[in-house]
């Protein structure tokens, strides 16, 4: 069993924390507001920390799942930043979905102090977390990947090395621009479908067990036609994940044009006011009145 610190207790990382202390491991928590890290220790037990650095002293891995690039470089690298209050052959996680640039950046000023540092982006939703079945996509050095491949199974259904620092957020793009593509084109056949009359609910039944079949389709199909719309990953944090794809594309050259178009209904569906709303909403956009 190891000491970890896990900083972050958002609605993926709190349950991912639970499942880390509920697999033995004694854990310490950072939460920008105090009252979550508390709530969470009085239900899981361990300790909490008054910041990231506080948290990480002495730890043997930790692991971060914040926002956006600029709160996983102040959690790590920030004035009270856990990486360097961490010893020589600790390991840092970033759970987070940022740029692949920042995920390098971690991993060298890591490398520089003798920290092993792996990018593990998840996919899964608030669903896979609270289920400890996400998907972790990583990048870093194998020896680390080995290292600390039993902590992340403790959230994790399916964890894949996808090779050095910032694979794991890559991947993590190419997750995310099949599902902007996926759920816009489910979006427009179920609106099709209801403007025919069709009965949606034997329509999901018809096709969701052959080519047309999705993760989306068969989790998402009938919430949607029911107008449910909260389900954890919200619109915003698309937006977010779209925008760090596309800026990728814009430095390697690959074209984007489903993303481009996507990514501009979310712009739509959060200035519409639905920004909270999970990133099955496109419908929305396409139902009249």
């Amino acid at each position: 069993m190891a000491n970890i610190a896990f900083l972050g207790l958002g609605v993926m990382g709190y349950p991912m924390a639970g499942h880390i202390a509920a697999a033995g491991h004694q854990v310490t928590v950072y939460n920008r507001t105090a009252a979550k890290a508390e709530a969470w220790m009085a239900q899981h037990g361990g300790a909490h920390a008054p910041t990231p650095a506080a948290a990480a002293a002495g730890a043997d891995v930790v692991l971060s799942c914040v926002g956006d690039d600029p709160d996983v470089l102040e959690v790590a690298l920030g004035s009270d930043g856990a990486i360097p209050a961490m010893r020589e052959g600790a390991i840092y996680i970033d759970n987070s979905t940022v740029s692949a640039e920042v995920a390098r950046k971690l991993a060298s000023v890591g490398g520089e102090r003798g920290i092993g540092v792996l990018d593990a982006p998840v996919s899964g939703g608030q669903a896979g977390a609270e289920n400890g079945k996400l998907t972790v996509m990583v990048g870093g050095a194998q020896t680390d990947f080995d290292s600390a491949l039993p902590v992340m199974e403790c959230y994790g259904a399916r964890v894949v090395r996808m090779g050095e620092a910032g694979s794991g957020q890559l991947a993590k793009m190419v997750n995310q621009i099949c599902i902007a593509g996926l759920v816009q084109g489910l979006s427009e056949g179920l609106n099709f479908a209801a403007e025919s009359g069709l009965d949606t609910d034997a329509l999901l039944e018809a096709i969701s067990g052959g080519a047309a079949q999705s993760w989306q389709m068969v989790n998402r199909g009938h919430t949607m036609v029911r107008d449910e719309f909260d389900f954890g990953f919200a619109v915003d944090w698309m937006r977010k994940d779209l925008r760090i794809c596309r800026e990728e594309a814009a430095r390697n050259g690959a074209p984007l044009p489903v993303t481009e178009i996507v990514a501009g209904f979310y712009d739509e569906l959060s200035e519409m006011g639905h920004g909270r709303g999970d990133t099955s909403s496109l419908i929305r956009r396409l139902r009249k009145g």
